[in-house]
């Protein structure tokens, strides 16, 4: 069963699942502000700290959603995430959408985000999320806050050896914006994959660093496609941090960037103060729009990143 034929079945537990305005591959799941308001009187003992240092209470709070959901949510997530037709989501909890509700926020996506897999760690912030501000002027060393410039598509966790199945997005807060949208799109909707996944240069292993705010002190090397369980092309892919070791792989890879880029098949997704997107990280890549300038801007969001449990989803390779 696909997650879209649950739609009907699961609405009566306060949340209803859709396709979104963009594509019929990225649904939208919503919760009713109820299931959100109950969720968070049950979790209310626990402060986000405490689900910093005990990782064990970040399983806890995600059974505790999925109790109020009537059990229902926790396959839905499974299934969605490891459907090769969908596998992505953008996850509304209604009634939780101002900044001053930032640690709600983050203990709502923790919660889903445990239903079906563990976040890593997160060099950057040092915990198992981040959150990062956007300004109107930035001076970091990668394009993640820089805002007046496309932020390229890509895959997350090219540069760590930790496995990185999915990827969850939330906006936390946001002043004085236009533009910025969060840009998409699906392997299997590019025209060009096949040309580009069935060259000699799809497999052969290149080395992949990050800038000193990343926190990670060493290189890692792999080719940017591999196939999943099924034979199905994946993809492991980022711009900024790919370092082509001659003149053949720097053009391909230029090449490719420019194809995936210029795609008609692109997504260009809002995403409302408190909402998330969870996308499979192996078939969907993912970007962000510029902004249009302005002296007060601000953009808040919060990230987690991580790999698979249950044992329906082990779709990444290197899990078999």
């Amino acid at each position: 069963m696909t997650a879209l034929t649950q739609i009907t079945e699961t609405a009566t537990y306060g949340f209803t699942l859709a396709p979104s305005p963009q594509s019929p591959r990225l649904l939208t799941l919503t919760f009713e502000e109820k299931i959100v308001r109950a969720f968070l009187e049950a979790v209310g003992e626990w402060p986000i700290q405490a689900l910093e240092y005990k990782s064990m209470l970040r399983f806890r709070v995600a059974k505790l959603l999925d109790d109020i959901c009537g059990n229902t949510l926790q396959p839905l997530l499974i299934d969605t995430l490891v459907d090769r037709d969908t596998g992505g989501l953008l996850v509304t909890p209604e009634g939780l959408d101002r900044v001053e509700q930032a640690d709600d926020m983050v203990k709502f996506a923790t919660a889903v985000a445990h239903c079906f897999g563990r976040s890593n760690f997160d060099a950057m912030s040092g915990q198992y999320y981040a959150r990062f501000v956007v300004k109107n002027v930035d001076s970091s060393d990668s394009y993640l806050r820089q805002p007046h410039r496309i932020m390229e598509l890509h895959n997350d966790g090219t540069f760590v050896e930790q496995d990185t199945d999915y990827v969850l997005m939330m906006k936390v807060d946001e002043q004085n914006m236009e533009g910025g949208n969060s840009l998409l799109l699906h392997l299997d909707d590019w025209r060009e994959l096949d040309r580009f996944y069935r060259h000699p240069m799809a497999r052969r292993e290149m080395r992949w660093a990050s800038p000193p705010s990343k926190n990670v002190g060493h290189d890692v090397y792999h080719p940017v496609f591999d196939v999943d369980v099924e034979g199905r092309p994946v993809m492991s892919y980022i711009d900024q941090f790919v370092q082509p070791c001659n003149f053949e792989e720097g053009n391909w890879l230029t090449d490719m960037s420019e194809s995936l880029e210029s795609s008609e098949a692109r997504l260009s997704v809002p995403v409302p103060v408190g909402s998330f997107l969870l996308i499979n990280n192996h078939f969907w890549l993912h970007g962000r729009d510029r902004f249009t300038p302005h002296p007060d801007l601000r953009r808040e969001l919060m990230r987690q990143r991580g790999y698979f449990t249950h044992k329906q989803t082990l779709a990444n390779p290197k899990h078999t």
